[in-house]
């Protein structure tokens, strides 16, 4: 009975790892036959005579198209115009940054506490200050990612107060693989410090984050 339950395993692991691609293989080539009779079409419309129309020439002329639609939206005032329209403007916005793996990989993992009882993943983008009437306060802001699963690079950005993020010492790889509902997991979840805090101001903290009392220094749970 062990040995089919194995092998069954194996063929769900396949089946696991094959299906994404082959949607994405089907959307694909529904979509870009679709772009190949759209394109034709407009060819059509502009006299272009049907010999001159081969296969393929379609999404050539889509891939101009958006091209040249790119280049009027990044490098001319239209671009600035469409920025300023509401959701619109939202995928045509100029500068700034977007969240990529690669981002991910380089920031800092951590735990927050998304409510008082609820503790979620995220990663540290940035450190506000924070001031009350022009005075200093005693408290700072982190700026936390907190991704959409399973899409991980949709996300929103919160934030929080300094001593409600615990840092995290695992490296990003392992918190999107928990991420992408566990199937791979580390073996120990580890807790760091803030550089300035000291052990018994991150030992009280760690009690929220469910640790009782923990030697001084990275701890994991």
């Amino acid at each position: 009975m062990r040995v089919i339950k194995r092998q069954l395993g194996f063929l769900l692991y396949g089946v696991i790892f094959w299906l994404p691609i082959g949607v994405i293989v089907l959307v694909a080539q529904l979509i870009l036959g679709d772009l190949e009779n759209i394109g034709k079409d407009f060819l059509k419309l502009v006299f272009v005579p049907d010999n001159f129309i081969k296969p393929g020439l379609g999404i050539v002329f889509w891939l101009v198209i958006f091209f040249l639609s790119g280049v009027l939206l990044k490098s001319t005032p239209v671009g600035d115009f469409f920025s300023r329209v509401p959701i619109l403007g939202t995928f045509v916005r100029r500068g700034g940054e977007i969240i990529t793996i690669d981002k991910l990989i380089n920031l800092t993992p951590c735990l927050f506490l998304i409510s008082p009882t609820c503790i979620s993943y995220g990663w540290i983008l940035s450190e506000e200050k924070v001031k009350l009437d022009n005075e200093g306060s005693s408290f700072n802001l982190i700026n936390v990612y907190y991704p959409n699963v399973p899409t991980i690079l949709t996300g929103q950005v919160f934030s929080v107060r300094k001593e409600t993020v615990m840092k995290l010492g695992n490296p990003s790889r392992e918190v999107i693989d928990i991420l992408l509902y566990g199937l791979r997991r580390p073996e120990t979840i580890q807790y760091l410090p803030w550089e300035d805090e000291t052990a018994e101001e991150f030992e009280g903290r760690a009690r929220r984050f469910g640790l009782g009392c923990i030697e001084s220094g990275p701890t994991t749970t």
